[in-house]
């Protein structure tokens, strides 16, 4: 007969598989986990032992000795080295700490889809995943308390009884792959008839109903439940959904979810997607991820594999079964009563509501008119919406609710408490602020301006650079020419390559490595802009490689003395373009800040890449000639000497201002 898993015998036997491992353990059975194929031997005697309701008398023991002898012995469970840091890692000084040469654990990074030098930064879940590979738990050593935090809120007896909770499932992937629409699907398939129109509310996160019980969806981007969350201290993810296109593989972003899941620690469910499409092959999926460390259940492996098609909705309902299979193995428990903790999912500002947290509960019960702190704002709870956007007066763990009543936008991953009192509140978040302040005063940011007399007082030996072009070929030649200025007090360092505008992510990698980042014919969005200035990230454009590479030889030497510096005055929409005779294309332009003036010079851009640099033909509003146009207004606009003008583009004015040396 053919092998059976553990959770398909407990299904037949109207048990949870937790009872039938322990039933099996009181005998001296060891099952692993709920994947593990039963010997008919064992089999047979748990259905003659279920099946009449008897308790397994000594004879059925001794058969079941007889099956367990004939299991392969168990290997000897050797002891994880413990290895304890105090800050973040670089790749060489991780090497060193796990005893292996720094190339080595290159190769490792690069199969998981990262291309890392010895020297740049390892965050601390890879690190985590690559000691785990070589038989070490990596630990991060805990702060000292800090006498500020003496105010913090006191603990929560210890006779509060927990109870079961809902699973909270994180959907990743890479992009593309379809995790929007499996997350649709479901939502679809399993929200109540009674809601009008069957419509449910987006609040970041949301809760479908099941025979087994509810389950609890985060609807965020993947990577932002296990790094952001998860570097201020927050873990919010049970189970992670592992979304690979049947038609396209496993992809770096894939590589990047698998890594962030295992250093999390969090059990991985495989949805191989797109089962329908055109060139799909679920067995070439799973052969790339069995090189990657996930062997699926039906090739020997425990990692549970569920083809579904979030278009037509197959296995979707086998996908929900196998969630509730691995919560019940990791047995949820929270206590509801008690002061509510949870965590900030994401937050806004609402022009009609103002400050709106999305937070999922974790323990304890919130109600409405509780004193609460999120991070370093406060306020008291207003108002609950739960994701059928009705109004409740109480919120359990695993429980995603909106929160109406803070003084300001609290951070996605800030840690969601219920205090005694609003006194206690203000006096937390009022601490907690104050010591951001001090922490964001002691960090500096390396700039072009002080790389001098930073190499000088040793504060620096490496100058890191982050290098955003318009084409691939330019990002490798400027990488080469720059790090050929590397000299014995400094070494130049590429911490990244990449093709097309400055985005956020690049400011926040180049915060993370103290880099400064150069852009050539792109430029930064309005986000990273806002993230650069919040940061303190140096960013420098150019449209010539010379140019980066004498200002650096001369920051190298301290001999850096600009004398003009770019002001960016404003930006300007073109909306329609106009063919004037004798003139040219004139741009029918909304001002979308600054303002655009006509003395200014100006960049257009397409998509954030500089696709013309030059001045001003001409500035008018309705038939006259003006000096300027503010915010808010509309404008017509001509570029000198440039006619391939067209909708969408972005105009931005810019002057070069002196500085003072």
């Amino acid at each position: 007969m053919s092998k059976i898993r553990l959770y398909e015998m407990a299904k037949k036997l109207n048990v949870t598989s937790k009872e039938l491992i322990n039933y099996l353990k009181d005998f001296n059975v060891e099952v692993p986990s709920h994947m593990s194929t039963l010997d008919d031997e064992v089999v047979d005697l748990l259905n003659e032992a279920f099946s009449d309701e008897d308790e397994i008398v000594e004879e059925d023991f001794e058969e079941i000795e007889k099956a367990k002898t004939k299991k392969k012995p168990a290997k000897k469970k050797t002891k994880k080295k413990v290895i304890t840091i105090e800050e973040q890692l670089t790749v060489a000084r991780l090497a060193e700490k796990l005893a292996i040469p720094a190339t080595e654990l290159i190769k490792k990074l690069m199969d998981l889809g990262m291309m890392l030098n010895q020297n740049a930064p390892v965050d601390f879940d890879t690190a985590s995943l690559l000691a785990e590979e070589y038989g070490a738990k990596l630990e991060m050593k805990a702060a000292e308390q800090d006498e500020s935090e003496s105010v913090e809120i006191e603990e929560e007896p210890e006779n509060l009884e927990p109870v079961p909770r809902a699973p909270v499932v994180t959907i990743m992937g890479h992009v593309d792959h379809g995790k929007t629409s499996l997350l649709d699907k479901i939502r679809q398939s399993h929200v109540a008839q009674s809601e009008a129109g069957g419509i449910t509310q987006h609040i970041g996160a949301y809760q479908v109903e099941l025979e087994g019980g509810k389950i609890t969806f985060l609807d965020t981007p993947g990577h932002e439940a296990f790094t952001s969350m998860r570097a201020r201290g927050a873990q919010v993810t049970d189970i992670a959904i592992l979304v690979v296109a049947a038609n396209d593989g496993v992809m770096p972003q894939t590589l990047e979810a698998i890594s962030h899941a295992k250093a999390a620690n969090v059990p991985i469910i495989v949805a191989i997607n797109k089962i329908d499409a055109p060139g799909a092959n679920p067995d070439r999926v799973k052969q790339q991820l069995s090189e990657h460390g996930l062997i699926p259940e039906d090739w020997g492996g425990d990692t549970i594999c569920v083809p579904v098609s979030a278009l037509r909705g197959d296995g979707i309902g086998e996908l929900l079964e196998m969630i509730n299979l691995v919560a019940e193995m990791q047995e949820l428990k929270a206590p509801v009563d008690g002061l509510a903790k949870g965590t900030v999912i994401e937050a806004k500002l609402d022009k009609f509501r103002g400050p709106v947290a999305t937070v999922l509960i974790q323990k304890g019960t919130l109600k409405v008119g509780d004193p609460v702190v999120a991070g370093t704002v406060c306020g008291r709870v207003r108002a609950l919406t739960n994701d059928k956007g009705q109004n409740i007066k109480t919120a359990g763990p695993s429980t995603p609710v909106e929160v109406l009543g803070l003084g300001d936008v609290p951070h996605a991953g800030d840690l969601f408490q219920v205090t005694t009192s609003e006194k206690q509140a203000r006096e937390i978040a009022a601490k907690r602020l104050s010591k951001e302040k001090e922490e964001m005063q002691k960090t500096t940011r390396v700039s072009l301006e002080d790389l001098f007399q930073q190499i000088q007082s040793a504060d620096i030996k490496e100058l890191r650079l982050l290098i955003k072009t318009d084409v691939q070929g330019t990002a490798e030649a400027v990488k080469q020419q720059l790090e050929k200025l590397s000299n014995e007090e400094v070494k130049v360092v590429a911490i990244h390559t990449g093709v097309g505008a400055i985005s956020e992510s690049d400011i926040n990698l180049a915060a993370a490595s103290n880099a400064i980042v150069i852009g050539f014919s792109v430029r930064p969005d309005a986000i990273a802009k806002k993230a650069a200035e919040r940061e303190k990230v140096d960013i420098r454009t150019y449209r010539v490689i010379y140019d980066a590479v004498e200002d650096i030889k001369k920051a190298l030497k301290g001999m850096l003395a600009p004398v003009y510096k770019e002001e960016v005055l404003g930006h300007a929409e073109v909306r329609e373009v106009f063919k004037v005779p004798k003139v040219g294309n004139v741009a029918g332009s909304y001002v979308l800040d600054g303002r655009i003036l006509r003395s200014a010079s100006v960049r257009v851009l397409r998509d954030n890449v500089v696709i013309y640099e030059g001045e001003l033909a001409s500035l008018r509003r309705f038939k006259d000639d003006v000096r300027e146009v503010t915010s808010g207004f509309e404008c017509g606009i001509g570029v000198d000497k440039f006619n391939d003008i067209k909708v969408g583009d972005i105009i931005e004015a810019y002057r070069m201002v002196e500085v003072d040396q």
